[in-house]
């Protein structure tokens, strides 16, 4: 490749008069690269692309992904064009996009300027980071309204996380996504750090409130409240919410091998992107002796020391349903049946974290219990029937058939006595006079009357 002071001496020599080769012998370079670029088919400072484009069969799929959303990550896009062959690296990935100009330039983040970012030391098995994600626009089948919940857990040291989709973020429901989300962490560290949710402390004072303070007893964890306008806290758990929302659900399918996605589905897609790729992340640490290591965040996860769970904090969770038309309700990716009086209506199901037990009651009486069942494995897909409900529906549906005559599509069924007079009555001639026997009659002797009168003087 000529450098740009190099293809100013051969354009000029060459104009001079001087030949080919001995431009080629002045600036010693080949007669083939002096050629080219007299010739107009190189420009100085542009390297020639070596061999085939790799990157453009996947050019207007990038196009169109970043058109639709110019806020997405690069990370994420590579994550889906790995799926579509895409075998690049990371840095070839945002080269090509902004060699490209694929990204279009979003006016309402300009001038965004970063705070200062304090320096906070977290040794290891010290605090996980707690916090919620609102992801909007979930599958309508799942019936959770306009947003999904996400909590989030991140540990301060290795910065590993975990997440668990909620329905709700109210207390029992935090409480049991807490749990599950240290034990998919690996263990308990010493101290949980929130921001001023009012599930675990007083937005005001800060305070634990009293019913989370018996959850953090059992767990044996101290409650850590950031204090008011003190921002990069949990600088850790707010960078995995922005992943979780952009890396995963962003792209979070509507249907997996044709059938709608499920909560559990959606569930498993999370926890294989957090072992795959978060727990890959590469991360650089300080020896003791001064020297630093390349390691992992698993790696850093793995050593850190971690206290196991207790047993599940004894809290209930309540959830509105509708039952379907066979007397069921869907729970957690099961379907558990109720009296069929109930079909269409609204009930309350109950579950108590720990047990093995699911209690429907009415909407309106919670106290009273219904139907219990035996919980089944969410996600499994299984239909709970008790035989006395299977009975009383099977009996309620051959009543229902039985009652009242029953149609027969197929048979004749002539015009009946009034469709046939009402017929009738529009077969037979109106009795109406016509309008030629309402015409009035004109008398000519009333006309010459009048004249004669008009002719005499008086």
């Amino acid at each position: 490749m000529l450098t740009r002071e190099e293809d100013i001496d051969a354009h000029a020599l060459h104009k001079q008069g001087w030949t080919i080769s001995a431009i080629a012998r002045h600036l010693g370079r080949d007669r083939k690269t002096i050629r080219v670029y007299l010739s107009g088919k190189r420009v100085a400072g542009v390297r020639a692309p070596r061999g085939a484009d790799s990157f453009g069969p996947f050019t207007e799929y990038v196009r169109a992904r970043l058109s639709e959303d110019p806020h997405l990550w690069v990370t994420t896009l590579a994550d889906e064009l790995e799926e579509l062959g895409w075998v690049g690296g990371y840095s070839t990935l945002t080269r090509q996009i902004r060699d490209r100009g694929l990204r279009p330039v979003c006016e309402q983040c300009r001038g965004l300027k970063d705070r200062p970012v304090a320096i906070i030391d977290h040794p290891p098995g010290a605090e996980t980071q707690w916090d919620w994600v609102e992801l909007p626009d979930p599958p309508a089948h799942w019936g959770w309204g306009r947003a999904a919940h996400l909590l989030v857990g991140a540990s301060s040291h290795s910065s590993r996380w975990r997440a668990v989709l909620a329905e709700s973020e109210e207390q029992a429901h935090l409480v049991i996504a807490l749990h599950a989300v240290a034990e998919r962490l690996g263990g308990l560290t010493r101290a949980w750090r929130f921001d001023r949710m009012a599930t675990v402390a007083s937005p005001g004072t800060g305070k634990v409130t009293a019913t989370f303070a018996a959850v953090a007893k059992q767990c044996a964890v101290t409650v850590e409240v950031c204090p008011p306008r003190r921002g990069n806290r949990k600088g850790v758990v707010e960078k995995a919410n922005h992943a979780a929302a952009q890396r995963i659900w962003r792209s979070m399918p509507e249907t997996v091998d044709g059938r709608p996605i499920t909560v559990e589905q959606a569930q498993a897609r999370i926890d294989t992107w957090c072992h795959a790729k978060g727990d890959a992340r590469r991360r650089v640490v300080l020896e003791p002796d001064g020297t630093h290591r390349a390691t992992t965040v698993g790696a850093l996860a793995d050593a850190e020391p971690l206290r196991p769970l207790p047993a599940p904090f004894p809290v209930t969770t309540q959830v509105t349903r509708t039952v379907t038309a066979q007397g069921l309700v869907a729970y957690a990716g099961n379907f558990y049946s109720v009296p069929p009086e109930l079909a269409r209506a609204q009930v309350t199901v109950s579950v108590t974290h720990g047990t093995e037990d699911i209690h429907i009651a009415a909407a309106k009486t919670a106290d009273v219990v219904l139907a219990r069942h035996r919980l089944v494995a969410p996600g499994t897909g299984a239909t709970i029937r008790e035989a006395g409900h299977v009975i009383a529906l099977n009996t309620a549906a051959m009543t229902a058939a039985g009652e009242g005559p029953r149609h027969r599509h197929k048979r004749r069924v002539p015009p009946g006595p009034a469709a046939t007079a009402a017929a009738d009555a529009l077969r037979t001639p109106t009795t109406r006079p016509s309008l030629a026997a309402e015409a009035v009659v004109i008398d000519l002797d009333t006309y010459a009357r009048a004249a004669t009168g008009r002719n005499t003087l008086t």
